[in-house]
């Protein structure tokens, strides 16, 4: 139990979880952390299940499937179609999200990095990965009576998750020493294995630190600008040494947005020291890596300035001052020389063969926001490459549907994502019956939904009558619209909220009434996206809409699964093209909710009029504030005209045919075209292999 603990392949397996819970059905509901769970067991409790036939039936099918997964047996994909001698893909990120018990990540970015180990997993990809082990994680997210954000943060004990150290090649813990100006930092190495896929977890928490270096990596996304450059250093730096020190010996790199390019200066810095020149080594770095480029938001390019840069560099590369300022020359983001910033992406694209964003959208404003850095580049030819996001469809699919997608496609389902016509079968599932395991998703959000606010309700001082009223929430025949994300000003929550009148008419109509969900986080720093929290959390609290809106506090990967498997639309409505890909609408989709969303990320790519709806005014406006009235103004057409028409267009049966259709529409194809395994298969085609064995990358 704990080798099946210790292995994250369970969360994503439900049968797994089902394991678990039948050791202890109420520390599993309260952690859902099998190490947790495991540590709190009376022995008493083992002598009774090893006579309950039940959980011993149960044991051995789920620990038979967990050893063949193990085991491969030349069985998966990347056997099959790519069997390759040569080291596996390194693989950087900040963050990671691989399940709510592991609060490393804050949102999209750790999400998909943990989808993209574990379909690598799937798939048989030869992945390491690297990333950094936060003492306190991300903020855990309350919101008081008035609507404003409050952040907490927890401290985890890392002998109780899913995690362990990693041992030296020579015995003892493996430890890793990083030059820091006028110092050096030691950082422990801890194992997250995710399936086949093995994550290293950086840190500094280590007794030989002086304390004050023990708290660099305490928080994700820290707000002092030199702490996160610290934090940076530790991960780039720290994690080639920690792959070296175990002889890895990787085929290529993967460096998944700027916060990881000292991955880049600690392998320059390598070949410096062995007598090669910064731009030599530069070019033979390049020829094995790829980069990823998430936004075009400029607040979502790190960048620091030279002055602070140089000095994390400068022990990198001792006694070479050249050397130091050629390394530092590499992350000018501007055309002309001198007295610009160090920018982490000018850094990841320069030193890569291939560098990529995250839709097709994106990789055209990405290529033209960065084209200048390779003038000589032919104009038909990108300097940033296409290959949009896509979801670890096990993770983000619900039971309910899982089981009809199963039942029709069959047991090995998951294997037929990089098979699309397969998934026209799920034309075939009964209405009848993919209403019903929509319906039954539906009800288990609504009621997570009332008991999250009983206890949101109860801290805020409302009295026992307004408690019991929470009961009477939420129609699981009305029409409920999701919309959760980060709360960033571009992603333009208060689209909906712009003309209340009208809103409000949609909310509380007699025949057919709207329901809205909201959750996000807003970063301690960002001032304005909390207060689009507290603008949606008092719009919550408004009398006159009949308990029709509910904002969610803590939004985190549970939360996320409640909303995309139980929503009947998914709602989007970035300034467009400022969204990068935007995935939680494909996670929705899988589950069969319809979307409504601007043509922005990866929307362009899905929408063909049968899976959902565009939010389109017709023409760009000449300013912002154009923009968003008039955009506004087609939500709210769509939702009046086309949405919340054909949902209550019921037959003598009391379904909604049409709708129904669409739902099948959206499985069928958004499943496979935006699971996560599509896009490894990408990566490894287009960047992985190529780079592994250089040659002209192919053009897309």
């Amino acid at each position: 139990m704990y080798d099946l603990a210790y292995n994250l392949w369970w969360a994503w397996n439900p049968s797994a979880q089902d394991l678990f819970a039948m050791v202890d059905a109420e520390t599993w509901a309260m952690y859902r952390n099998p190490v947790q769970l495991l540590i709190n067991v009376e022995p008493s409790r083992w002598r009774r299940l090893l006579d309950d036939e039940t959980f011993e039936s149960a044991y051995a099918s789920v620990m038979a499937d967990f050893d063949a997964y193990l085991r491969g047996n030349g069985g998966d994909w990347f056997a099959r179609t790519h069997a390759t001698e040569g080291g596996p893909t390194a693989y950087f990120s900040m963050e990671y999200g691989l399940h709510h018990s592991l609060p490393f990540y804050a949102g999209g970015l750790g999400v998909l990095s943990g989808d993209h180990l574990k379909s690598a997993s799937d798939l048989g990809v030869p992945l390491v990965a690297v990333g950094l082990l936060y003492r306190h994680g991300y903020f855990h997210q309350t919101v008081d009576a008035d609507g404003l954000q409050q952040h907490t943060y927890l401290e985890y004990d890392f002998a109780r998750l899913p995690v362990r150290p990693v041992a030296a090649l020579s015995g003892g813990p493996l430890t890793v020493r990083i030059p820091f100006p006028g110092r050096e930092v030691a950082a422990g190495v801890w194992l997250a294995q995710v399936g086949r896929v093995p994550l290293l977890l950086l840190t500094t928490d280590v007794e030989e630190n002086d304390p004050a270096d023990r708290t660099i990596t305490n928080i994700l996304y820290v707000r002092s600008r030199e702490a996160r450059l610290a934090q940076e250093v530790v991960l780039g730096v720290g994690g080639v040494r920690s792959i070296r020190a175990l002889g890895i010996t990787p085929a290529a790199w993967h460096i998944n947005e700027g916060h990881c390019v000292f991955t880049q200066l600690e392998r320059i810095a390598e070949m410096v020291a062995a007598g090669i020149s910064v731009a030599d080594a530069t070019a033979s770095i390049r020829t094995h890596t790829v980069f990823t480029t998430h936004t075009p938001v400029p607040a979502g390019h790190e960048q620091y300035e030279p002055a602070l840069a140089g000095r994390y560099i400068a022990p990198l590369l001792p006694g070479d001052d050249g050397a130091a300022a050629e390394a530092l020359a590499l992350g000018n983001p501007a055309e002309s020389d001198g007295g610009h910033p160090f920018n982490l992406t000018a850094v990841g694209i320069r030193t890569a063969a291939y560098a990529n964003a995250v839709s097709r959208l994106n990789a055209e404003v990405c290529d033209r926001m960065w084209r200048h850095l390779w003038p000589d580049r032919p104009v038909d030819e990108p300097v940033i490459h296409p290959i949009t996001n896509g979801v670890h469809t096990p993770t983000w699919c619900g039971r309910s549907v899982r089981a009809l997608i199963e039942r029709r496609l069959g047991h090995r389902w998951p294997d037929l994502l990089l098979t699309p016509d397969a998934w026209l079968d799920v034309a075939g599932i009964p209405d009848e019956e993919l209403w019903a395991a929509h319906i039954t998703q539906k009800r288990r959000l609504l009621q997570f939904m009332r008991s999250r606010l009983r206890e949101q309700f109860a801290r805020h001082g409302r009295a026992p009558d307004e408690l019991r009223a929470l009961e009477g929430w939420f129609d699981p025949e009305v029409l409920t619209i999701g919309f959760a994300r980060r709360f960033a000003t571009y992603k333009r929550v208060w689209l909906v909220f712009s003309d209340r009148d009208r809103l409000r008419a949609l909310l509380t109509h007699p025949e057919r009434p709207v329901q809205l969900v909201f959750s996000g986080k807003a970063h301690p720093a960002d001032r304005a996206g909390q207060d689009l929290i507290r603008q949606t959390a008092q719009m919550a609290q408004d009398p006159g809409i009949g308990g029709r809106v509910c904002f969610l506090e803590d939004y985190d990967m549970r939360v996320a699964r409640m909303l995309v498997q139980g929503a009947d639309v998914w709602l989007n409505t970035p300034r467009r093209p400022m969204e990068a890909s935007g995935t939680s609408g494909q996670k929705a989709a899988l589950n069969g909710a319809l979307n409504v969303s601007v043509l922005d990320g990866w929307w362009p790519e899905a929408h063909d009029g049968r899976s959902g709806w565009a939010i389109d005014a017709g023409s760009q406006a000449a300013d912002e504030g154009a923009q968003d009235h008039a955009d506004a103004d087609a939500l709210y057409r769509v939702l009046e005209q086309e949405v919340i028409p054909a949902y209550y267009a019921r037959d003598a049966t009391g379904l909604s045919r049409r709708w129904i259709a669409m739902m099948k529409h959206a499985i069928s194809t958004v499943a496979p075209a935006f699971s996560a395994h599509r896009m490894v298969r990408d990566y490894l085609e287009r960047a992985y292999l190529p780079l592994a064995r250089p040659r002209r990358i192919p053009r897309d």
